[in-house]
């Protein structure tokens, strides 16, 4: 589907100050469908970090790469576009069509160091604006990682909004081991000396510090296992590790950094980064055993078995103290964290559960 863009007017946000215009790039699969006036079948999808609005489907004219979750969304399939409507967005200080960094401010510049702190509740606020704008009473939210931190955001700040929720391989407040390795991807990118205080625009960009923070993060996102597996001390072919050249796994780190490089904005992957350090739902809410206790509206909660950045007893304790969560699932994975976008079939009957859940899927309402 083509990207779409939304104005959505000036936005106040959690930490101080405020954005005077905002826009968000969405995409939509599907048609709304009306009950009683209001759209009924609706499903937001939450992107994770380095993700966009373009869940699935081919790179095209203006969008680089294809989809990061492909065989989610087509007929057959979970979200299927003849049963549901789906949304999806370039989150608030994205750099795929949104206002962030990297976008330009109201004096014509790239709003670089001037783009202020925001928080995963500030881009909750900026996906609220979107739903009023495409009209948009209530909707399914589904997401992992960051997209599932914005997904429980969603339940614990606007469950007005929510009929079901779809929180995968997430926390509900940034442990210490999470804010650790993603400050030291910071670090990385703000130690590049073409960083310059986030002003790099108009020349060369940091794209050696970004590279350096992409090989740190993927290590979190795969598992010890898989690697070693994979890899283990093999050399990369054609070379030598003890001449000068790459074991296979450090090769494997490379291509992952080229690719993110080519395709992500240092800015807003430190902008971002910084509102997964600061996501916490019970800031400001009593703690996070109360906000937690006082979450009603349907969950589905699923953790990865691998997963070393959200350790599955992160994903039990928001399905033990959430009384809404009505299915907590451990998916068997050898992949790490990012078993969440990789083993499909498992996911999709999460997504099924939960659609049935909200009674906009066609489907018996059964957890």
């Amino acid at each position: 589907m083509t990207k779409q863009f939304a104005e959505l007017g000036p936005l106040p946000l959690e930490l101080g100050g405020r954005l005077p215009a905002v826009r968000l790039a969405y995409q939509t699969w599907g048609l709304p469908r009306r009950r009683s006036g209001r759209i009924v079948n609706a499903v937001l999808v939450l992107h994770a970090l380095t993700g966009d609005a373009h869940v699935v489907g081919p790179a095209g004219p203006d969008q680089p790469t294809p989809g990061w979750w492909d065989g989610l969304i087509g007929p057959g399939l979970a979200l299927d576009p003849d049963q549901v409507y789906v949304v999806a967005a370039n989150v608030l200080g994205g750099c795929q069509g949104s206002t962030g960094p990297a976008s330009t401010a109201p004096d014509g510049r790239p709003w670089g160091s001037r783009f202020p702190r925001i928080t995963v509740r500030d881009q909750v606020a900026a996906e609220v604006r979107l739903a009023d704008f495409l009209g948009l009473d209530r909707l399914v939210v589904i997401g992992g990682s960051m997209g599932g931190m914005r997904a429980l955001e969603w339940l614990a700040g606007r469950p007005e909004r929510v009929s079901a929720g779809l929180a995968l391989a997430t926390s509900a407040a940034a442990s210490a081991d999470q804010i650790g390795t993603q400050s030291t991807q910071i670090a990385a990118i703000t130690a590049d000396p073409a960083w310059r205080g986030g002003d790099y625009h108009a020349g060369p960009a940091p794209v050696g510090g970004l590279g350096v923070a992409r090989r740190i993060a993927h290590l979190t996102y795969r598992s010890a296992g898989e690697l070693d597996t994979r890899f283990g001390r093999s050399p990369q072919a054609g070379e030598d590790p003890y001449a000068d050249g790459r074991f296979a796994v450090q090769s494997y780190l490379d291509h992952q950094a080229a690719k993110l490089v080519r395709r992500f904005d240092a800015g807003s992957y430190v902008c971002l980064t910084d509102a997964m350090n600061t996501h916490d739902l019970g800031r400001g809410r009593g703690g996070l055993a109360a906000v937690l206790t006082r979450l009603e509206t349907p969950l589905i909660a699923g953790a990865i078995s691998t997963d070393r950045l959200y350790p599955v007893r992160l994903m039990q304790e928001i399905a033990e103290l959430a009384p809404g969560c009505e299915h907590f699932e451990v998916i068997e994975s050898p992949y790490g964290h990012d078993g969440f976008l990789i083993e499909i079939d498992a996911v999709s009957a999460l997504v099924r559960r939960t659609l049935a859940r909200a009674g906009v899927s066609g489907q018996p309402v059964s957890c």
